[in-house]
Order: C-alpha cells, then structure tokens, then sequence
C-alpha cells in the first residue's frame, strides 16, 4: 500500500471518529452559543438523526406487533379453552338437572302410588333394525320381584317384568305384541283393550273391543281402567291416533301411541304387591269384555 492511501485511509478513520464528537458537541449547546461548524454539523447531522430515528420506530413498530400477535393468539386460545369448559360444565350440569328433575317426578310417582313399589334402573335395551326399544332391562335383585308385575314411569305404562335372572330383570314392553291391558278414554270413559302392534318399525297399539257407540277421538289420552286388577286406575297407557268408525254392531278401529318414549326410559317403578293368580295375565282379555 503506498504513503497516500495509508494516510488517505487514517484521514477517514478520525473523520469519522470525531464527526460523531462534533454532532454530539453541537446538540448539547444551547441554540444562543452555537457557531458556525456547530451549526455546520446539526445540518448535516439532522437527515442521518431522522433516518435513524424513523429506522428505530420502525423496528419498534414490528416488535410491537410481533408482541402483540402473541399475545393476542394466546389470549385466542385461553379463551376457546375456557369456552370449551365452560360449555362442558353447563353440559354436566344440564345434564345433572334433567337427572334430578326426572327423579323428582319418580319419587312423587312412588309417593301417589298406594301400592308397594320397587325403584329400578333401565341398564339395557334391545333394538330394531329401526333403532326402536323391543325389550328393557333392568338392575334390580329383589325376592318380591316376579313375572307379569306391573312397570310404570312417570309417564305411563312401560310393560311388565317378564323374567327374572339373578340381579337383571327382563320387561317386556306395552308395544309387544304379546302385551295387553284393559284401558279407558279418560274423557269419555269408554273402554278397551290395548294391545302392542310389534311393529319394529314405530311404537304403536291398537285398541280392541271398542264399541261403536262409544265416543273417542284422534287426541284422547287413553289411561288404565283398573279391571285388569295388575295395573292401578288412571295410570297413562296410550294416547289415540287413528280412530275409523264403524256400522254399528262392530268394534271401532283405533290406533294410539305410548306415552311412555322407551328410547329415552331410564328409570321405572315396579309394582310389587302379590299378585292375584285369578288375576288376567298381561296380554290376556279381562273377563267380561
């Protein structure tokens, strides 16, 4: 390298070195005592303040909202998590409330029941290729449990207790087809015999015996009549959807739909009291009709 670059090289260097020294020295002085190289200096210091200063906030800028996204993606997930367990605990406690509100009305059930009853749970269910309940049962050991006892829900006639093996207690339900009982319009008080269809498709009975003179219609809500002598008076067994009047001298045609919905059955009460063995089975006319 020859004389002249080195020194040209070391020239820069100092100017460059002190040219900070000179701005720093002229911003500190008051306006009043400034001088021609100090005001020299703040003017030629003033584009490289402003492009280092914009160049700052700029940064600063990005930095913030960097900051910024994070916390607003982790205040985005805290808030779907607590949503998420919030939603689950109003579930639970929905939930806990239809429970509660379904065993209420199984204990005022139980309590306007002059006869002995036995509480039981619904731990199984058999089904139809239509997803329709063909058969109930039951978690229960009890001695006084038997077959054709009486099963009743809050809302209805559910069947009777068709076997009993160990801690499980089979129900056939009010739709089989093998399962009858002596009924009433609680209107009209005009009588029938309500036997399941068996019909694997939708829950239905139909209504024998009823005389053509007797008034019942589409809407009436079909209760026992007690002449049965398993199943109480006034309990709900079906409510009428088809009735076809015929001449007279020949039983009506009628059609109903349970009361009781087996696919959401969870809890029943048996009838336990002993059973009158001169008493019609479920499924089998009373005498006199």
């Amino acid at each position: 390298m020859s004389p002249l670059k080195r020194y040209r090289d070391r020239a820069i260097v100092v100017v460059l070195l002190a040219l900070p020294f000179f701005f720093l020295r002229a911003n500190m002085k008051k306006p009043e005592n400034l001088n021609a190289l100090d005001r020299l200096a703040l003017r030629m210091s003033a584009p490289i303040e402003y492009g280092v200063a914009t160049l700052a906030r700029g940064i600063s800028n990005v930095i913030q909202r960097i900051t910024y996204s994070f916390s607003v993606s982790e205040l985005a997930e805290q808030v779907q998590y607590e949503n998420a367990r919030l939603k689950e605990e109003n579930h639970k406690l929905s939930q806990l409330e239809a429970d509660n509100r379904e065993l209420r009305r199984l204990l005022m059930l139980k309590q306007s029941t002059a006869l002995d009853t036995v509480s039981a749970e619904v731990t199984g269910k058999d089904y139809t290729e239509f997803f329709r309940v063909t058969r109930v049962t039951l978690d229960k050991s009890s001695r006084d449990i038997a077959p054709h006892m009486p099963v009743i829900s809050p809302d209805g006639v559910v069947g009777a207790v068709q076997r009993v093996a160990g801690d499980n207690v089979d129900v056939q339900l009010a739709v089989d087809a093998a399962f009858g009982v002596d009924v009433e319009d609680e209107r009209t008080h005009a009588r029938g015999f309500a036997r399941g269809t068996g019909d694997p498709s939708k829950y239905a009975c139909k209504i024998e015996m009823v005389d053509s003179r007797d008034e019942i219609e589409i809407g009436d809500l079909l209760v026992t009549s007690g002449k049965g002598q398993l199943f109480p008076r006034g309990v709900p067994v079906a409510r009428v959807t088809m009735v076809e009047k015929r001449e007279l001298g020949r039983f009506q045609e009628v059609l109903a739909a349970p009361t009781v919905n087996f696919s959401k059955l969870e809890n029943v009460l048996i009838l336990v009291q002993p059973v009158d063995e001169d008493a019609p089975k479920p499924g089998t006319k009373p005498k006199g009709k």
